[in-house]
């Protein structure tokens, strides 16, 4: 594995994401010296906070999977995760509404949600499902460890005995192809394979190795911290405050100052020089080299889809809905083909709908309710769409229109507050293309494919985050705060 070279002693890490914060627990947890300098007022990156008028919403990610990666991190400096975290399993992990007006609820235990394909699909569906348990599990065991939580250099290092066996699974066949070999109803086809979109793909074009986010989710369960999901950078960077990381919010980082071919410090807006034997990048990883590091040739990236999240505090409760919601669209196919392929508005949307005060009372006044709805768009690169004008606001009147089709009555009339967030938004915070999604898993963009998590001249920069390895969502940002560290310290894993 290549490592940093030189002196290691102090590190630099610009950017307190969750990438950012977990490497720098692995770091101090190593004997460095961190610092972290961070340009907002508190940590979280993408996983931050928006206060308005008594409600707490979350910016960014509102699935929760593998605390036990939040458990390594901390457990790097010697802390427990229930010290920092209360954390509760979100029971159904979702509830899939279809345009035939059923519903199905993911459960993440097997047996009870065996049964509740079988009520709504049947027992030959049922039996699929727990052929695809088993299925997708193994794939997990066998992608984790050789191909997920280790640095990659180079395709040679793909070449396992666990590679073998993926090929032999069917793993490289397109998702959607795999899926069907499980299931034949339609509604678990797609429940079970809309995730690839996580991964910036349709499930017609996604590998069938990504069935692995479909087992995070649906099989090994999802989660919810009080506080929202914002409450885990916050454990984060009072664990590393605890342990001797210096945090320093409200500190803009405007270059990364090199010399002899390595990076010896970073610049601040206010013009201070900060030395650093390592500098660890946290940004979305396009732009910082666009914006921090002196000019280099980049490879051109192939983008996820972006999406508009609609942040709704509302006076109306609605007790048929779950915690998170996913309402389907009659369209499956040609709603790819709009967002990825077209560059156009959904034409008949599929909506995630997460209802977290359900959870956690405190996150709304009393008697009031938090929604955020999230809807798949293209983004900037792929579709010319004027997000900084009057589309925005027909979009979002849009969004509550098809809510309220879809039983949530009186949407439009209970919103007391509300937030909007367009690709614009996302591009304006610092995230090519305009996607929260970074680049897109396609094959040449996964794994040792991946953009590097060093540097390829200078020897002492390293990046952290979805940009990199291994990729998109919150268990692969925090395995990427692990992978940076160890291209610091020089440790195998």
């Amino acid at each position: 594995m290549r490592s940093v070279s030189g002196a290691t002693d102090r590190v630099v890490v610009v950017g307190a994401g969750l990438g950012g914060l977990a490497c720098a627990l692995h770091l101090a947890g190593s004997g460095r010296q961190v610092t972290v300098l961070e340009r907002e007022a508190a940590p979280g990156g993408r996983a931050g906070r928006l206060s308005l008028d008594g409600y707490e919403f979350d910016t960014g990610p509102t699935v929760l999977t593998m605390p036990e990666l939040i458990a390594e991190a901390l457990g790097a400096v010697g802390e427990e995760l229930t010290d920092w975290l209360d954390l509760a399993p979100v029971d159904p992990a979702y509830r899939a509404y279809y345009p035939d007006g059923s519903t199905l609820d993911v459960i993440t235990d097997t047996a009870r949600m065996a049964a509740e394909v079988s009520r709504v699909c049947g027992p030959r569906e049922s039996d699929g499902y727990l052929r695809f348990v088993d299925y997708a599990r193994r794939l997990w065991e066998l992608e984790r460890r050789d191909f997920i939580d280790r640095n990659l250099d180079s395709p040679r290092d793909l070449l396992t005995a666990n590679l073998l066996r993926l090929l032999a699974g069917g793993a490289f066949r397109r998702l959607q192809t795999k899926i069907d070999q499980f299931f034949k109803d339609p509604r678990t086809r797609r429940v079970f394979s809309f995730q690839a979109m996580y991964a910036g793909l349709a499930p017609q074009d996604a590998l069938a190795i990504y069935a692995v986010i479909a087992y995070l989710d649906s099989v090994a369960g999802v989660y919810f911290p009080r506080g929202g999901i914002h409450a885990v950078p916050k454990a984060l960077a009072g664990a590393a405050e605890k342990h001797g990381v210096q945090l320093r919010y409200g500190t803009t980082v405007t270059r990364v100052e090199t010399s002899a071919g390595r990076a010896a410090a970073v610049i601040t807006a206010e013009g201070e020089r900060i030395p650093a034997d390592v500098v660890v990048l946290n940004p979305d990883l396009p732009v910082a080299h666009r914006d921090l590091l002196p000019p280099s040739r980049q490879r051109t990236l192939r983008y996820s889809p972006s999406c508009v999240v609609l942040h709704v505090g509302s006076r109306q409760a609605y007790g048929q809905i779950a915690h998170h919601n996913i309402h389907f669209g009659k369209l499956w196919k040609g709603t790819f083909d709009e967002i990825i392929k077209r560059g156009e508005l959904m034409s008949d949307p599929s909506l995630l709908v997460t209802n977290p005060s359900r959870a956690d009372p405190s996150l709304a006044p009393t008697g009031r309710q938090t929604y955020y709805v999230l809807a798949p768009t293209p983004n900037l690169e792929r579709g010319n769409l004027d997000w900084r004008g009057e589309l925005t606001g027909r979009y979002v009147d849009e969004l509550v229109s098809t809510l309220e089709e879809r039983g949530y009555r009186g949407f439009g009339d209970g919103i007391e507050v509300s937030h909007v967030v367009t690709p614009a938004d996302w591009a304006d915070q610092g995230m090519a293309a305009g996607t929260p999604f970074a680049a897109a898993h396609n094959l040449f963009q996964t794994g040792p494919f991946r953009p590097s998590n060093l540097h390829p001249t200078l020897d002492n920069v390293v990046f952290v985050g979805s940009g990199t390895q291994p990729g998109v969502g919150v268990p692969m940002v925090l395995i990427s705060g692990k992978l940076a560290a160890a291209r610091v310290v020089g440790a195998p894993r």
